[in-house]
């Protein structure tokens, strides 16, 4: 079967629709966002929830890049609901263990040797969650699929008012083993899951600034006539432009190799750092554009500028991610450098 490269413009038109319909009836929360059962409900009977799954389970059968889509109309509408972590990461691992799934809310998470994950995104408002661990006698990684009730959650948050927990794992339980390598590409997909989301949310940063600087006046005339305020708004554009290009270029390579690509590790990294370095620029910009009313709490820019710095600094930080591309720069060495970035 061929992948394909388009997805069905009224599936996205749709997955907008919904999100933009869904913020228009709610205001955005200021605390720590809950998990939204309306919506989710609506989003279930859209079959938008196990977008990914296979349909023989309950699934729809889509791929990733309907789900890329769907992360950035959630995103783009200042949406906080867990659908990557549902379905591309909880979903996909269960079926990687031949574990079977259902419709409860899931999350997913890495216990360290002590049996504990820290910054668990949505683990207190799960219904259960999918952990890995590695076993002790074995060596080998195994996958359970436990109700949250029989774990110790902390409930916390990251700077966006996301729900990022640390959850403690009490009583040792059997799993099913999966290899090393499945753990890496759930990592890997974390981190593309956050580029990609990162992405959303600049261009719409950038679509909030160019709307700002053209209807707002000062001293007679549009910001947008001000050379400085283009500067800022132009340092916006090819910085969210970098990003979702670098972006697009791993999502594309993890499509068509079904994430078995050897170069996707350095791909990934590319995205991650190209949007994690972004977002320090558009945010700053931004705020700098629209002033001290974009440091409200009544407008919209604080949806996506906290996200933004938030997701930089999850599966794996901006330091990390450049410490990937440097030492890949210095293993290809001089000779083999070119080959390493066009490859």
């Amino acid at each position: 079967m061929t992948t394909p490269t388009i997805v069905d413009p009224d599936l996205v038109d749709m997955m907008s629709a919904v999100f933009a319909a869904h913020r228009e009836q709610n205001e955005p929360e200021t605390g720590t966002t809950t998990w939204d059962s309306t919506l989710w409900s609506r989003l279930t009977d859209l079959g938008l929830t196990r977008l990914t799954g296979p349909e023989e389970s309950g699934g729809s059968g889509a791929g990733w890049l309907e789900a890329a889509e769907l992360l950035r109309a959630a995103a783009a509408n200042g949406i906080r609901i867990p659908l990557a972590e549902h379905d591309l990461l909880a979903g996909w691992l269960l079926g990687v263990a031949g574990l079977p799934a259902d419709d409860s809310r899931r999350t997913v998470c890495i216990l360290d040797l002590a049996d504990t994950a820290h910054r668990v995104p949505w683990a207190a408002q799960s219904d259960k969650i999918v952990t890995v661990r590695r076993d002790a006698d074995s060596g080998a990684y195994l996958v359970a699929d436990i109700e949250t009730r029989m774990l110790t959650v902390t409930p916390g948050a990251n700077i966006a008012g996301e729900p990022r927990d640390t959850v403690t794992l009490d009583t040792a339980l059997s799993g099913a083993p999966i290899p090393d390598a499945a753990v890496d590409q759930l990592l890997l997909r974390g981190a593309l899951i956050r580029a990609v989301q990162t992405c959303a949310v600049l261009d719409r940063i950038l679509d909030l600034s160019i709307t700002h600087s053209t209807e707002r006046t000062q001293f007679g005339r549009p910001l947008a006539k001000f050379q400085s305020v283009q500067n800022l708004v132009a340092d916006i554009a090819a910085e969210a432009a970098l990003a979702r290009a670098a972006t697009e270029a791993a999502l594309s390579e993890a499509v068509r190799s079904d994430w078995s690509a050897t170069n996707l590790n350095i791909l990934v990294a590319v995205a991650r750092s190209c949007s994690g370095h972004a977002a320090s620029t558009v945010v700053r910009n931004a705020h700098q554009v629209h002033g001290a009313i974009g440091t409200t709490r009544e407008h919209r820019l604080h949806e996506f500028t906290k996200p933004a710095l938030a997701w930089r600094s999850e599966f794996g930080s901006l330091h990390h991610w450049d410490d990937v591309l440097t030492t890949a720069a210095i293993i290809a060495g001089r000779r083999n450098l070119w080959s390493l970035v066009t490859a």
